[in-house]
């Protein structure tokens, strides 16, 4: 019973093989097929001396190609590691370095930026180019600019193996060493403040804090490594998911790899673009829709509200969404443009694994405080200053923590891994991202925010994420992100930054102050606005604060 990553996607391989597993666009693998290509990939990966414990980098827009990587670098025992697509030559040579990456399996697209930095890496040594989708210049971030002529010098110029290539010089066979649920699995997350940081897990406890070790609703674990396999045997059809978000964001990994280990079909889109999300639900009957909060939530459902009725939507079940705050309109459109569909809360983190979730009824918020109120995970607590769990309806504000199957800590940085791996006063291990929190007195939880964003207003803590609520349950804010900003009275003060629905009739920051009293105490109301075409999001859908508190620092826009 290793619980490894590779093991438990074989096994889904010899229960269901001839099963759809992948479909991108007009491609449709089956389990067998993916997993010849992994064999290849893998055995030509390692005829180039890649192996246990190193660290290949998988940097590229969501492919076949993308999840055939990663799975190689598993069956070796080697580490994939997520690169962000929008970064540029500094942040990628300090996520290329600070990673130790010592192979990068790469878009074709992207080889410009990649030979900028490759001289200063000395231990990059063998690089496999996937073809990646056409570039768009379309506001995405896809786009370098560089046109084919460069893009085919600076492949050259690497010497980047074609991914075609790599997977004809290796063998399709299963014949790899015996794995471990020792066996690391890195996560880069950039967060919203700061330089990425790699969560190191152990296969066995990412397993079952994210891939579906634990059942999120009877909170029963896996009791062996076969279950999952033997289920999907056993069941009739499969379920079929859309992960929306990149694959380089845990969410998207591991709702894909869950539903492989389950025997379940997955389907990617290369590009958000919300009527291609709806089209693709309706023509590969899709169950069930991943998102990340409302910075997919909203144009998805505006785009549904422009032709309702355009789409057969009948095959959907569920939308989920994770990683980032759904706010209370969003859903409630939802419900109003797809009755009978379930719209799915969830919390967790990369370090933290899966901490809690809803299911929210129509007309029901389920936002007591900043963020989603959730029926705790399993192993999920509040903790207090001192490290004991806050008592249930006692209105103390704590941090989210998890203990169980937690991550090692954080790649060659023991001073984080000390201050967010901590051990309790129960003598537990508990991981402490910094999301704070209260508990209600039914026990479900209330996330309020992350206190490395939160605002210090006279000696008052405001969370970004609360007010950021109540902006965008005003009719003419489609997003906002609030930040704090320099105030000689109060420390400090809080200013919205905010993209209006209606640009050539914008809110003034009146109509928001009237607007925001009504659903927030009066000292976390913004004292100052600025107005933006477009608000700036990571990929997956967290607010770039830095970003934000840019703009309320040179004034633009300031109502």
């Amino acid at each position: 019973m290793a619980f490894n990553i590779a093991d438990l996607f074989e096994r889904a391989v010899d229960a269901v093989g001839q099963r759809t597993a992948l479909v991108v666009g007009d491609e449709h693998l089956t389990f067998a097929e993916v997993e010849a290509r992994a064999n290849r990939l893998a055995h030509h990966l390692s005829a180039h001396g890649i192996g246990r414990g190193d660290h290949v980098g998988v940097h590229g827009q969501n492919s076949a190609e993308w999840l055939v990587a990663m799975m190689a670098a598993f069956k070796l025992r080697a580490v994939p590691v997520n690169i962000n697509f929008r970064y540029v030559e500094d942040e990628l040579l300090y996520l290329f370095d600070n990673a130790d990456l010592v192979a990068l399996v790469h878009d074709r697209a992207f080889a410009p930026r990649i030979a900028a930095v490759a001289p200063k890496l000395s231990g990059l040594r063998h690089l496999v180019a996937m073809p990646g989708p056409p570039p768009a210049d379309d506001g995405d971030g896809y786009d370098d600019g560089a046109g084919a002529a460069a893009v085919d010098a600076a492949v050259a110029e690497l010497g980047s193996v074609p991914f075609d290539a790599a997977l004809a010089d290796g063998s399709p066979a299963r014949d790899f060493p015996q794995r471990s649920a020792d066996d690391h699995y890195v996560l880069y997350t950039g967060g919203t403040t700061g330089m990425p940081k790699g969560v190191v897990w152990r296969h066995e406890d990412v397993f079952f804090a994210l891939g579906g070790g634990i059942d999120a609703y009877t909170q029963q674990r896996v009791t062996s490594e076969a279950e999952l396999a033997e289920r999907a045997a056993a069941s009739a059809a499969p379920l079929v998911s859309l992960s929306i978000p990149p694959l380089m964001h845990g969410a998207a990994q591991w709702s894909t790899l869950r539903a492989w280990f389950e025997g379940n079909t997955v389907v990617l889109l290369p590009r958000f673009r919300p009527h291609d999300v709806w089209a693709l639900i309706e023509r590969e009957r899709v169950n069930i829709a991943m998102i990340t909060g409302d910075a997919m939530g909203r144009p998805l459902i505006e785009a549904l509200g422009e032709a309702p009725g355009r789409y057969d939507l009948s095959s959907l079940i569920s939308v989920a969404s994770s990683a980032a705050v759904f706010s209370p309109t969003v859903k409630d459109r939802f419900h109003e443009l797809l009755p009978g569909v379930l719209i799915v809360d969830a919390i967790g983190s990369s370090e933290g694994g899966h901490n809690g979730s809803v299911i929210v009824a129509p007309g029901d918020t389920a936002m007591k405080g900043g963020g989603p109120t959730v029926s705790p995970g399993r192993d999920a607590v509040v903790l207090d200053d001192e490290l004991r769990p806050v008592a249930p309806g006692s209105g103390v504000v704590g941090r989210l923590a998890r203990s169980g199957n937690i991550p090692i800590g954080y790649y060659k940085d023991d001073a984080k891994t000390a201050a967010t791996f901590v051990v309790g006063a129960d003598g537990r291990r508990y991981a402490v991202p910094g999301d704070f929190a209260t508990v209600e007195a039914d026990g479900s939880i209330t996330l309020l925010g992350r206190g490395s964003v939160s605002i210090n207003s006279g000696g008052e803590k405001i969370f970004p994420e609360e007010v950021e609520a109540a902006l965008k349950a005003h009719p003419n804010v489609f997003d906002a992100v609030v930040v704090g900003v320099p105030d000689e009275r109060w420390g400090s003060r809080v200013a919205a930054v905010v993209q209006p629905r209606d640009a050539a009739s914008p809110p003034s920051l009146a109509d928001l102050d009237a607007h925001c009293r009504a659903h927030i105490a009066g000292f976390k109301v913004p004292r100052e606005l600025h107005l933006v075409d477009h608000l700036v999001r990571s990929p997956a859908g967290k607010p770039d604060y830095t970003w934000a508190a840019g703009i309320a620092a040179a004034g633009r826009h300031r109502a």
